[in-house]
């Protein structure tokens, strides 16, 4: 019984649905963005609009701030302080460690700039992100294939509820 959910864990049945909608088509998972392109690009002398325009941002998705936190830091701007450097009155310190990440919860832009002078430097940035594309259409449906999709999500409704009371039965 143990291999059977060591499987069904590995196939990703039990987790269907943390990255499937209702209709079982992939959903899909937050992105992971490295701000410069690196691990530690938080620093002068990157062309951060350039990054930017490369990326595409979707709301759920998250930035990745690398740099030494003793001499850099992270301040999220409105867009006249971004433009002018203003670091007074900020939004959210980002600043944590010098590994730290953003959530980006709302289609809008964000901007962020370093203090201390560096924006001037030009380590600002702005990200647009926008709402999560649709996913794509299911295929067409063929004779007797709604109950054929209704078994399947059945199964995995079964599969599902069997593999968590397992667990429950060993914890």
């Amino acid at each position: 019984m143990k291999k059977l959910l060591v499987a069904l864990i590995s196939s990703g049945m039990i987790l269907c649905f943390g990255g499937e909608n209702s209709f079982g088509v992939e959903a899909r998972q937050p992105v992971l963005h490295r701000v410069g392109g690196g691990r530690n690009t938080w620093v002068p002398n990157i062309n951060f609009t350039d990054w930017s325009s490369h990326e595409q941002f979707y709301v759920g998705d998250w930035l990745y701030f690398g740099f030494d936190k003793r001499v850099y830091n992270v301040l999220e701007v409105n867009k006249t302080s971004y433009e002018d450097c203003v670091e007074e009155g900020f939004i959210t310190n980002v600043t944590r460690g010098g590994r730290d990440v953003f959530n980006l919860t709302d289609a809008k832009t964000y901007y962020f700039i370093c203090g201390r002078g560096y924006c001037f430097q030009g380590m600002k940035v702005a990200v647009h992100v926008v709402e999560e594309p649709p996913s794509p259409p299911p295929a067409p449906a063929k004779s007797n294939s709604y109950r054929a999709a209704g078994f399947y999500l059945g199964q995995k409704m079964l599969v599902l509820v069997y593999a968590v009371t397992s667990l429950a039965v060993w914890f």
